[in-house]
């Protein structure tokens, strides 16, 4: 399967950076695009560059006066007082110069993406500079300003009106988003995340399922810390699958953090590549299936940012294209460019070998587990179908 898919790119993205040591780094999408590039599949006609989203366009998903303190951050006009008031001015969300301008470019692109797809310019598009789940109508949280998510859903909604299915495998609740549409029956929001009893946001319950006419389009699957590989996997495929036929989108998104991995900084599950290489393979199917192969792909987490984040997010992009992950060996050109600047040693394949983490004591008992919680679901989606057809 050989698809039009359209990259969606600015040298600007790393203008969205709190401080040096922040472990949110723009980077990350630099990375990628230049791993891409040297493994000869991504040519400069396939990029799309972004535009700035509008005054207006923000506050789709943003009050005014958030907008407008954000600006004033950006530009040393805000006070202490004042941001924290907006969540601005935290150890998560520091004040930064141009942050109103970096943020609205991020907001941009995925808009970008969602016209490029929904204009029929191309079948799929992927832009990694977005993915910030956590920002809310008032409140910036966990290193997200604007929520471009939630922004370019209620973008499709007013010019297209499409249904719209969200799902975030974000080792992180995606709580912005699912806030945002709690009571939307035509936005259906899905969200595969690490049990909050451990990590930021603490939501995500089985039990979010939506509110009046938003009843039963909210899904969560909080899985234990540790959650390796199979356990994943078998609680994506499956949750997606129904859900996709139970909702039966107009387009999807997804959010594409890459911070479940063994290896990620913030997090405590125990994924590998190979989850990256799946993850996007089952969403490209599904969109060919039921959405005439309308995609739009965002970046999200990721906290490795030489070792993970460009394996991962290259994969996505490559399945866009054919619907085959990369293998083998990574670009030595590539390598050897990054050694230098990287911490770490960096990988030389695109997978990561066996045994490339300790084995987990309570595999059994995390399967079981996830396996109970991922029947849940399938129950409560059992029974919103009889609900519906009555």
């Amino acid at each position: 399967m050989n698809c039009k898919a359209g990259f969606v790119y600015s040298d600007e993205f790393v203008n969205y950076r709190f401080t040096d040591d922040h472990p949110f780094n723009q980077m990350r999408v630099l990375l990628t695009k230049e791993l891409l590039e040297a493994s000869h599949a991504l040519e400069d006609k396939l990029i799309i560059p972004p535009r700035y989203a509008t005054e207006e366009e923000l506050a789709l998903a943003h009050s005014k006066a958030y907008i407008s303190a954000v600006d004033k951050a950006g530009r040393g006009l805000l006070t202490e007082e004042e941001g924290l008031e907006y969540g601005i001015g935290t150890e998560d969300t520091p004040m930064f110069k141009g942050m109103h301008e970096a943020s609205k470019l991020l907001v941009g692109s995925t808009l970008t993406a969602i016209d490029a797809v929904l204009q029929g310019k191309v079948q799929h598009a992927l832009n990694l500079g977005g993915g910030l789940h956590h920002g809310f109508e008032r409140k910036a949280s966990g290193f997200c300003i604007y929520n471009d998510g939630a922004v370019g859903i209620k973008y499709i909604r007013k010019n297209y009106n499409y249904k719209v299915l969200y799902v975030d495998t974000d080792a992180h609740h995606g709580d912005g988003v699912q806030w945002a549409f709690y009571d939307d029956p035509n936005v259906c929001t899905l969200s595969i995340h690490e049990t909050g009893r451990y990590l930021f946001p603490g939501t995500g319950n089985v039990n979010e399922r939506g509110l009046k006419e938003g009843y039963g389009y909210s899904f969560n699957v909080p899985i234990d810390a540790f959650t390796e590989d199979e356990s994943f996997l078998k609680v994506y495929e499956t949750a997606m699958k129904e859900i996709v036929d139970y909702f039966k989108p107009d387009v999807i998104v997804t959010q594409n953090g890459a911070d479940a991995h063994f290896l990620d900084p913030l997090t405590h599950l125990s994924s590998t590549m190979k989850i990256y290489e799946r993850i996007p393979k089952i969403a490209h199917e599904l969109a060919h299936e039921y959405c005439e192969g309308r995609w739009i792909a965002l970046g999200g987490g990721g906290y490795d940012i030489w070792r993970v984040v460009p394996r991962a997010w290259s994969q996505i992009w490559k399945v866009m294209q054919d619907d085959q992950p990369f293998e083998g060996m990574l670009p030595e050109q590539w390598v050897q460019k990054w050694q230098d600047h990287s911490p770490v040693p960096l990988p030389k394949y695109w997978y990561d070998p066996e045994g490339s983490y300790k084995e987990i004591p309570r595999r059994k008992e995390i399967t079981e587990k996830n396996d109970q919680l991922l029947e849940k679901s399938l129950q409560i989606i059992t029974n919103q179908k009889k609900y519906n057809s009555n």
